[in-house]
């Protein structure tokens, strides 16, 4: 693994809500992060497919190591995801995050998931650059900085 990507995967690891949801560290390079979860019954909606939820994290998760992978903080400030198709228990989901643009303030990326490289959903997200160094960031155990 590059520098880089021990970095995002630690970063992955240390979150407890992508560790509840199974969310695993593939690869990175700088503006662009792979991430992937299996779907389990924990995952499942009362219709029987995968909550729509479970897959917005994941590509959420992928947009926020993409737009952090700089190494400046960045926090979203907007977001959209679409729906192209249902998975179910047991389908391997992948989220693969890139940069579309990035500027002083801002930036934009583009999260496609899918599904044995089948479209499943499309994600799109604007984060405002703080222009506070990542590793300045962490906050002590217990405490909060209003990072998303």
């Amino acid at each position: 693994m590059t520098a880089l990507e021990d970095q995002l995967s630690e970063l992955l690891s240390d979150d407890p809500f992508a560790r509840a949801l199974g969310i695993s560290f593939v690869r990175a390079e700088e503006g662009q992060v792979t991430l992937e979860m299996t779907i389990t019954e924990t995952h499942m909606n009362f219709l029987g497919g995968a909550h729509g939820g479970a897959i917005f994290a994941l590509a959420d998760m992928a947009f926020g190591l993409a737009s952090n992978a700089a190494g400046t903080v960045s926090i979203g400030i907007d977001t959209h995801i679409a729906y192209i198709q249902g998975c179910r228990a047991g389908d391997v989901i992948r989220a693969e995050a890139v940069e579309l643009s990035r500027a002083r303030r801002t930036a934009v990326y583009r999260v496609d998931v899918t599904r044995d490289a089948e479209n499943i959903a499309t994600f799109t997200g604007t984060v405002y650059v703080t222009g506070r160094l990542l590793e300045e960031w962490k906050a002590p155990a217990g405490a909060t900085n209003g990072a998303a």
